[in-house]
């Protein structure tokens, strides 16, 4: 099998499926405020330290501490200090944030839904089977690559 030439197919493809509506709110929904709300929802809502929300959503502390400053002026967390540990700093949603945080998650999920619906459903079964392998394969690199450093 040629996989540099199958790679070069897949690429084209892939360029092609940015466009699609469902990929791009998978993309929007994968970075900046939207993704820290997910990230804060999926963890309890509450007393997420920023240095965790940081590497779970794969930014600088400068550039979360500006995330999580826009969404305080939201009204969709609040920050305070730990009252264990003075130095940390705990993020916790709002119930507006949760509520906003819902939206986006019901948006994402419906677009994803019709994404599937689309490929009927022996498609959609095969490419959340193989996403999932995927998905655990690079768990399982980037656990190899920290393990080397």
């Amino acid at each position: 099998m040629d996989y540099a030439e199958l790679a070069d197919e897949f690429l084209v493809h892939m360029q092609m499926f940015r466009k699609f509506e469902p990929q791009q709110k998978i993309n929007e929904s994968m970075r900046g405020e939207v993704f820290a709300l997910h990230h804060i929802a999926a963890n309890g809502g509450d007393n997420i330290i920023p240095s965790e929300l940081s590497d779970a959503v794969g930014i600088s502390g400068a550039r979360i501490a500006a995330t999580l400053n826009s969404l305080e002026k939201k009204g969709y967390i609040t920050r305070q200090i730990d009252p264990e540990d003075r130095r940390r700093i705990l993020v916790t949603l709002t119930d507006t944030g949760r509520e906003q945080e819902e939206t986006y998650r019901r948006a994402l999920v419906d677009s994803v839904e019709r994404m599937l619906r689309l490929l009927g459903e022996r498609d959609a079964k095969e490419y959340v089977r193989i996403s999932r392998k995927l998905a655990k394969l690079a768990a399982s690199e980037a656990t190899l690559q920290e393990q080397d450093a």
